[in-house]
């Protein structure tokens, strides 16, 4: 026991003795290196800055697709119950005779205008995720774009120390 705690302290000891050690004193910076990283920097604010761009743009995008996604969904439920609403009136104005036609006639109609609305819900949905797939394929490629830039910068500042 007395071996351990000898050996965590002498181990104490030398780490303080390590970190109050000065650190080596850095190479003053050739001007190419100072170029090089200025650059770099510029080019990466410029990337970030497009890529900003192009996200706030595919945001828009999918939030006008959405919004007109739910519009023309609103409208296509809307004249499907205003077709039933005048079916059913037409089957209840008939005569005695003629309900059980004008009723299936009705429920004919009722089927057509829930068939067209989904039909519509269907289309207008399937335009909103189209949207919204090319929308998060736009903000991939910036992203992958702004990385190609940041690496480009790197490389050529690592570059420019070797001359």
């Amino acid at each position: 026991m007395n071996k351990l705690l000898a050996t965590l302290i002498a181990g104490l000891f030398a780490s303080a003795a390590f970190a109050q050690a000065p650190a080596p004193a850095m190479a003053p910076s050739a001007p190419a290196v100072v170029k090089a990283e200025a650059k770099a920097v510029k080019a990466d604010a410029a990337a970030s800055k497009s890529e900003a761009k192009v996200d706030m743009k595919a945001d828009a995008k999918v939030q006008k697709a959405e919004t007109t996604a739910g519009e023309k969904k609103a409208t296509a439920h809307q004249k499907a119950a205003k077709t039933k609403a005048k079916a059913h009136a037409k089957a209840a104005k008939a005569d005695t005779e003629d309900k059980v036609k004008a009723d299936a006639k009705a429920d004919k109609v009722d089927a057509k205008a829930d068939a067209k609305a989904d039909k519509s819900v269907v289309n207008a949905t399937a335009k909103s995720d189209k949207v919204k797939v090319d929308a998060t394929a736009d903000k991939a490629n910036a992203k992958t774009e702004t990385k190609a830039v940041k690496a480009e910068g790197k490389a050529d500042v690592k570059a420019s120390t070797t001359k």
